[in-house]
């Protein structure tokens, strides 16, 4: 007999699929609900998406600009490598901070309708497509957030960023630094140099300079010594080794007297560089100072140093001797407590890659260098004279010193002014390039301001300390004699003879053997 039950199932729909996509309920009415809008239709994260696309179109033709332009604005690098890559990070954010406050609002305006925390399902295919997508993105977004940030790394240490950013307080620092010996070393060596520790505080410290560029409150000029530099050590001894300087350097000194001939006049001199070790050979000459096997001390009553009422010496036997400054008005008891600053390359070459020439000096090397003509009278006397004048702006020296060299020959020479006009103004060209690599009123920077203490010439630099009045307590003095730092070995006021000297004589007598060379005999190994 049969039954008019129905097996299990019979008559009904199949189960749906996992799979399959979930239909949209009826409502009363029966006619299908409406599905629910997306989470991210809010303002908020429609702004962020927005904001994202449009950096992103600048961001990709700025880098395309930039790898393009053989030497690109520095402010370019800003835009590329730090702005543009904050401002679509920040657009990125506004995303899920919009989609968590759109959700938040639902859950206020409904509640109950929606879960406290977003379902996610990985057995619907839309959620795995949508998965995906997520994950395809933020692994590009961290692969490329990683690639520009190694390139903000670089361009923060490159010398475009450190020099021309900010352009009105590093000016002079860096048309200086351009003009140095140091002009191909990173300003990021020596001011930074490898490792993250250094380079986090320095970035650190880079965040109240940023804050007084913008805020107009930088100090003029900007005050030397640098305090927190990284130490001398681990700077310039990569390269400069003082335990490996030796023996003597030959240096003529060329000046010009500020007569209607520019008479020159010259100084020949051995400069003992000295150096030394232990192992290499006795301590000696200048560069005794910094032997490591060594040690000075010194006290500076001034942020420059330029006072140094006391000095301590420790030589190679741990003998230690004071010197006291006589006439110096601090006590021994204040001396005491006061911060000892150890003797290291910077104590005397304090301005290695940023010197800011003095006017004689400056003028004395343009002579030199053949970019001025002796025979214009008294060149010498008025290009000093204007340079050092107090000018208020860049542009209104450089128009006094050119209506000033021009008026002068005008007046006292209208003759040679007709027949070398030409030189004249080569001469006020050189003048004006003069000032405006070593003087800068703007931030009120010139040679006064940054003094230089190798030599004693326009500094006191080594009679800070070797002045003959640094006396210990048991007689000695610190030598303020010539000799202990140079040997003059000729000189000369007048047109400069051509350098003579002695026929070297050999040792052995060489006339049998005339004609060969020195490499001939001399191998390098035993005869």
């Amino acid at each position: 007999m049969e039954s008019d039950s129905e097996p299990p199932g019979a008559g009904s729909e199949p189960a749906q699929s996992p799979d399959r996509p979930t239909e949209s309920p009826a409502n009363s009415a029966g006619a299908p609900a409406q599905p629910i809008p997306s989470l991210l239709r809010n303002w908020l994260s429609w702004a962020g998406l927005l904001l994202f696309i449009l950096v992103l179109g600048n961001l990709v033709l700025l880098l395309l600009v930039a790898l393009l332009v053989k030497r690109p604005n520095p402010y370019l690098g800003i835009f590329v490598y730090l702005a543009l890559p904050t401002i679509a990070m920040l657009g990125l954010l506004l995303v899920p901070a919009g989609v968590l406050l759109e959700r938040r609002r639902r859950r206020r305006l409904l509640p109950g309708e929606l879960p406290r925390y977003p379902r996610i399902d990985l057995n619907q295919p839309a959620t795995r497509r949508a998965a995906a997508f997520a994950a395809g993105f933020i692994a590009l977004f961290l692969m490329v957030s990683a690639l520009a940030s190694y390139h903000a790394y670089q361009f923060t240490d490159s010398v475009a960023f450190c020099g021309e950013t900010c352009h009105t307080p590093m000016k002079p620092e860096f048309i200086a630094y351009q003009d140095s010996p140091h002009a191909r070393v990173p300003c990021a060596n020596c001011h930074i140099g490898p490792g993250a520790s250094w380079f986090v505080r320095s970035k650190l410290t880079g965040i109240y300079q940023v804050y007084a560029v913008a805020t107009n409150s930088y100090p003029r000029p900007i005050r030397t010594p640098i305090k927190f530099l990284r130490p001398v050590r681990e700077a310039c001894e990569e390269c400069h080794w003082p335990k490996k300087f030796y023996a003597a350097q030959l240096k003529v000194f060329s000046h010009f007297m500020p007569d209607e001939k520019n008479t020159p006049a010259e100084v020949r001199m051995l400069i003992k560089t000295g150096g030394g070790s232990a192992e290499g050979g006795r301590p000696m000459g200048i560069h005794w100072h910094m032997n490591l096997a060594y040690k000075v001390s010194f006290v500076a009553s001034d942020p420059q140093h330029q006072n140094i009422p006391w000095v301590r010496t420790r030589n190679i036997n741990g003998r230690v001797t004071e010197y006291f400054a006589k006439g110096s008005p601090l006590t021994p008891k204040q001396v005491a407590a006061m911060p000892k600053n150890v003797m290291d390359c910077v104590s005397c070459h304090d301005r290695p890659s940023h010197r800011f020439l003095p006017p004689d000096f400056a003028v004395d090397r343009a002579f030199v260098a053949g970019r001025l003509e002796r025979s214009l009278p008294f060149l010498k006397r008025e290009m000093v004279k204007l340079l050092s004048g107090s000018y208020p702006s860049t542009p209104k020296a450089l128009e006094a010193i050119a209506t000033g060299l021009a008026d002068f020959y005008q007046d006292k020479y209208p003759e040679l002014y007709a027949q070398e006009r030409l030189q004249i103004e080569a001469a006020i060209a050189t003048a004006q390039e003069i000032y405006r690599n070593n003087f800068f009123p703007e931030m009120r920077v010139d040679w006064r301001t940054h003094p230089d203490n190798i030599g004693h010439l326009y500094y006191r630099g080594c009679f800070r300390c070797h002045d003959g009045r640094h006396v210990s307590a048991d007689g000695r003095v610190i030598s303020n004699a010539c000799e202990s730092c140079h040997t003059i070995i000729g000189q000369k006021v007048g047109e400069p003879a051509p350098a003579s000297g002695e026929t070297f004589a050999h040792p052995i007598n060489l006339k049998a053997l005339k004609g060969l060379t020195c490499s001939t005999c001399h191998t390098g190994a035993v005869l």
